[in-house]
């Protein structure tokens, strides 16, 4: 059975997936199929974010064990992922309600930004993941 903190990474990864390959429709002008993957990964990410609160709800804090010079390469990955992802909530709402009101010029603009800052929380989200429960993962965890 998958724990609730892996399936949170499955969650942040699929959506960093569904954001590549709605950037890739889009590149090659397939508008519905963009519109499809970036609805998709809208929903995936907030399934995730529900998940993950409910998640540090029950649990709380789970510490980093790494040592040495891991630790601060740790601390700035999280810094800046947590700081990004808090920024990110409101971007992607504005972008998902400019798409949603058809003024798509200002949706690019502001989806030029939105998407690479996105993509970034995904897969650092699955670092993170990685970092903590998988390779420096407490021996009770």
């Amino acid at each position: 059975m998958i724990s609730h903190a892996a399936l949170n990474a499955v969650l942040n990864g699929s959506s960093g997936v569904l954001l590549a390959c709605g950037y890739i429709a889009i590149r090659n002008g397939k508008v519905q199929i963009h519109k499809r993957f970036m609805i998709s990964a809208f929903a995936v990410s907030t399934v995730f974010l529900v998940s993950y609160l409910l998640y540090h709800y029950r649990v709380g804090h789970v510490a980093f064990q790494g040592q040495g010079w891991i630790r601060p390469v740790y601390f700035v990955l999280l810094t800046s992922h947590t700081i990004l992802a808090i920024i990110i909530v409101p971007l992607i709402l504005i972008t998902l309600r400019r798409a949603l009101l058809a003024r798509f010029d200002k949706h690019r603009i502001i989806a030029r930004w939105t998407l690479p800052l996105w993509f970034y929380v995904c897969v650092t989200g699955v670092i993170v993941y990685l970092m903590v429960y998988q390779i420096y993962a407490p021996k009770s965890l």
